[in-house]
């Protein structure tokens, strides 16, 4: 990535064993998130700007990064340091940081397929899990994952 000029950088997460529970209620807006802590230093913040000043993309590497900086978000500016966050991110959710993400194929009835489906949209999650199940695609091992950009914004969609 160096050699193509790509920055890279990390943050801190201190991931919950709650990431992997499914959602147990028939209204996703009465599910409980579960809580989740991480540290983002200051220097991210720096790269982050200058990224998006150049029109570049953030890529978060993981649904929990993609959490925690949308977490951190806040009028206009990223909080830096220790922080928690219990975020439901769910269709209708308004990514501020976040342009493209990293991250395996997830389980039906989960929090993070709420998250995938918010960020590429409902319809495009669903028809790439119908290629995946389709090909024989190896779920829930090591070696699924997919690159999705997040949709075009305000597009309402309804898991």
């Amino acid at each position: 990535m160096d050699k193509k000029g790509i920055a890279t950088a990390f943050i801190t997460l201190h991931v919950g064993s709650g990431t992997f529970q499914p959602i147990k209620t028939e209204d996703i807006n009465q599910h409980i998130m579960h809580q989740e802590i991480y540290n983002i230093p200051k220097s991210i913040i720096k790269k982050i700007a200058e990224t998006k000043a150049k029109n570049g993309r953030i890529v978060a590497i993981g649904t929990t990064v993609l959490r925690a900086l949308e977490s951190a978000y806040e009028e206009d500016i990223i909080k830096t340091g220790y922080n928690e966050t219990g975020i439901f991110i769910k269709p209708g959710f308004n990514f501020k940081v976040v342009d493209a993400l990293f991250t395996n194929f997830h389980l039906p009835k989960s929090t993070l397929l709420m998250l995938v489906s918010a960020f590429a949209g409902s319809k495009f999650i669903k028809a790439i899990y119908r290629h995946a199940v389709h090909n024989k695609y190896r779920f829930f091992s090591y070696g699924d994952a997919m690159f999705i950009e997040q949709k075009v914004k305000n597009q309402d969609e309804q898991v």
